[in-house]
């Protein structure tokens, strides 16, 4: 311990510049006496301060050896080094060399928590999972789960209170606007949209929402249906035989699942004028309709019918971009099968259409590659029309089994 009245000579202010030098230095320098400091500007009083407990003569600009003036204290009544010195004059002296480092390992650490969440997920092969594991780390993996339970391994349909139930422990974790909920929804825009900025508006993020299968509750919304016939359910059956359509809401697909359907392809479409047509038509085919991007509760629906070994999904959809961008999310999520939706029928629709003298539309927006069938994204580029569903309407209806007219 430096005895007090040591204490009191080198806390002298005429001291200070050196000690609040060495202080900064000593700090980054993992708390080591070593190197050099420059001491500046000095005013009389402290060059002759100075000067005296180095024993040099000192000027207005002095370098100081910080290793000679551990040595020097070392051997002087103090009976310690410079750093027991800057820190009973100055202050603690922190490690910033140790603290950068212990800095480092945390983000590390909550880097590689992110990644192994990622993993639990089965998004870590996913191309902007780089990209999520920057803009995620700092919070831990909560907003992963989150990811996970929707558009990964453990992916189903949620209401957000049901999602935040299971991620946060409480059905208010995912309320508008919380730290969390816009990192969730700038990681689902990032997966799905391959845009990480969080959605400007509330439309935009309820779509967002509802493209990741979450609905914002289990009533509000439906999906529109024909011909479902389950067995055990009179009341699907009954409106089925009378040619009704039927709103169904996630919390009436909950009841019903499991459905049990009979052997059969259940017919998807994107637009409503098609189940409107099968039903004046009298077709004993089922047919969903996923009105555009389907929504939480339609995913929901298609879920529960390919949770059915012996049903089987067709899609047919817009021939424009985001048709067919909506057609390989369907077909990749359910294994649908295309429905007179390849580069035959596209091009057999175009020559229909001109035939008939119907005035063409041309596509727009960006080229959005057709998996099931490489040669129709080839034909719309090279065509360049957009042919919606409403134009092939009566080949559609021909497949579904309509009554004898």
């Amino acid at each position: 311990m430096i005895p007090a009245s040591v204490l009191l000579y080198l806390g002298s202010p005429w001291l200070m510049p050196l000690w609040t030098s060495a202080h900064d230095r000593l700090s980054r320098n993992g708390r080591v006496a070593s190197g050099r400091v420059t001491l500046a500007s000095l005013s009389p009083s402290s060059r002759d301060a100075i000067g005296h407990l180095l024993n040099q003569v000192v000027g207005e600009t002095h370098r100081v050896d910080l290793a000679v003036v551990d040595r020097l204290l070392s051997a002087s009544a103090a009976g310690t080094g410079l750093l027991d010195v800057v820190s009973a004059v100055v202050g603690p002296v922190p490690d910033r060399r140790a603290d950068a480092s212990a800095a480092r390992a945390h983000r590390s650490l909550l880097r590689d928590q992110v990644a192994a969440s990622l993993a639990v997920a089965g998004l870590a092969d996913r191309s902007w999972a780089p990209a999520w594991v920057d803009l995620a780390w700092r919070h831990g993996p909560s907003a992963t789960v989150a990811l996970g339970l929707t558009i990964g391994a453990q992916a189903r349909t949620w209401s957000r209170g049901e999602l935040a139930q299971a991620v946060t422990g409480t059905a208010h974790g995912l309320d508008d606007d919380t730290p969390l909920t816009r990192l969730v929804l700038r990681g689902l825009a990032l997966a799905l949209t391959g845009a990480a900025d969080y959605p400007a508006g509330a439309a935009e993020r309820r779509a967002l929402w509802d493209l990741a299968g979450v609905a914002g509750d289990t009533v509000a919304t439906t999906v529109l249906t024909y011909g479902l016939r389950p067995a055990g359910d009179e009341w699907l059956r009954h409106r089925a035989g009378i040619g009704a359509e039927t709103h169904l809401t996630l919390r009436e697909i909950r009841r019903l699942a499991p459905l049990r359907l009979p052997p059969q392809t259940v017919y998807v479409c994107e637009n409503p004028r098609v189940l409107e047509a099968a039903a004046d038509a009298g077709a004993r085919a089922a047919v969903i309709c996923t009105m555009g991007n389907p929504t939480t509760v339609t995913l929901a629906l298609l879920d529960v019918l390919v949770a059915s070994p012996e049903v089987k999904l067709a899609y047919h959809g817009d021939f424009d971009w985001p048709g067919v961008a909506i057609a390989g999310r369907v077909m990749g999520r359910f294994g649908a099968s295309p429905w007179r939706f390849c580069a035959e029928d596209y091009r057999r629709a175009v020559t229909q259409t001109r035939e008939r003298g119907t005035p063409s539309q041309a596509l727009s927006g960006a080229a959005v590659e057709t998996s099931w069938n490489p040669a129709l994204a080839a034909a719309m580029g090279e065509t360049g029309i957009a042919i919606h569903e409403e134009a092939v309407i009566d080949e559609l209806i021909n497949d579904l089994e309509p009554r004898a007219r």
